[in-house]
């Protein structure tokens, strides 16, 4: 089983968005613990990859270790950590990923 972790600043941001429906939001992005593969893979930096996860009009953007996701099946997934760092809506999709991938390149993800 994956362990998700949600930073801070994004549980917040999700309550302050979706006011009561944010348990629900937080029960989605937590279901990555049984089903890790799910999620569209959205570009890889210094072998972090960078996934999506759509939850109705918004996006999820999560990163994980990308060797580890490719060497094991999924019964072997025990010590993959999923980080959610950020979410968006479709206008401001393409501007959220640019920011990811910097923080990345630059901090690593320490930065989030």
């Amino acid at each position: 089983m994956a362990k998700v972790e949600i930073v801070d600043s994004l549980t917040l941001e999700i309550y302050k968005k979706f006011k009561q429906e944010s348990v629900e939001v937080l029960e989605y992005l937590k279901s990555l613990e049984q089903h890790p593969q799910k999620g569209k893979e959205l570009g890889t930096v210094g072998g972090i990859v960078i996934k999506e996860l759509k939850y109705k009009g918004f996006r999820f953007y999560f990163i994980t270790d990308g060797f580890t996701l490719r060497c094991m099946d999924e019964k072997k997934l025990l010590d993959i950590l999923l980080l959610f760092v950020r979410m968006s809506d479709k206008k401001a999709q393409q501007e959220t990923i640019e920011k990811i991938k910097h923080i990345l390149r630059t901090i690593g993800s320490e930065g989030f």
